[in-house]
């Protein structure tokens, strides 16, 4: 893990690649035990573009039938969050009387979160969970339960394995966090 440079800000090594697959292991060892022995099929609903590689590592290790939704939300500009929410591509299947586990790469302010439950809830969802690969909760600022947490992270702004700065920094396999 070397020091990389996007958009003229340097970002320094944070999580190796290999914590980051014991931590997704745990994440889909309880996934399993929760959803594992149950014959109704949830939806795997990735939050586009953050959680595509969250969501494909996590769903090699299940043991149990599931099915795959995406969804596009925008609420980052830049290094910051604006606080709105912008879905620039809907829900692409019906959720109606289906469990939903929404995957997300991050969970920071938790505004996401609860546009999409409350988005999933509309449309009429049978039960809906939370899986993000990173939480902060120092940022967290609603009442929604965050039921599945790969790491918890300090308000640093990182970027890698699916985290982008500005669409870029996605490919890395560590995560790495700015250099200030």
């Amino acid at each position: 893990m070397d020091k990389i440079s996007l958009h003229g800000k340097k970002f320094v090594p944070y999580i190796k690649y290999e914590e980051i697959m014991s931590f997704i292991d745990q994440v889909a060892d309880k996934l399993n035990e929760d959803y594992g022995n149950d014959s109704d099929i949830p939806i795997l609903l990735c939050t586009l573009n953050g959680a595509m590689m969250f969501t494909s590592e996590i769903m090699k290790r299940l043991n149990f039938d599931c099915e795959l939704m995406s969804v596009k939300i925008r609420s980052y500009s830049g290094a910051h969050t604006t606080g709105v929410i912008q879905e620039t591509m809907g829900l692409t299947g019906d959720v109606k009387g289906r469990r939903i586990i929404i995957m997300e790469d991050i969970v920071d302010t938790g505004t996401t979160m609860a546009y999409l439950t409350d988005l999933l809830r509309e449309k009429e969802a049978r039960d809906v969970k939370i899986c993000t690969m990173l939480f902060k909760p120092s940022q967290y600022k609603k009442d929604l339960k965050i039921d599945y947490v790969g790491r918890v992270v300090e308000n640093k702004f990182i970027l890698g394995f699916g985290l982008d700065y500005d669409d870029l920094g996605r490919q890395y396999k560590d995560i790495y966090v700015l250099d200030e």
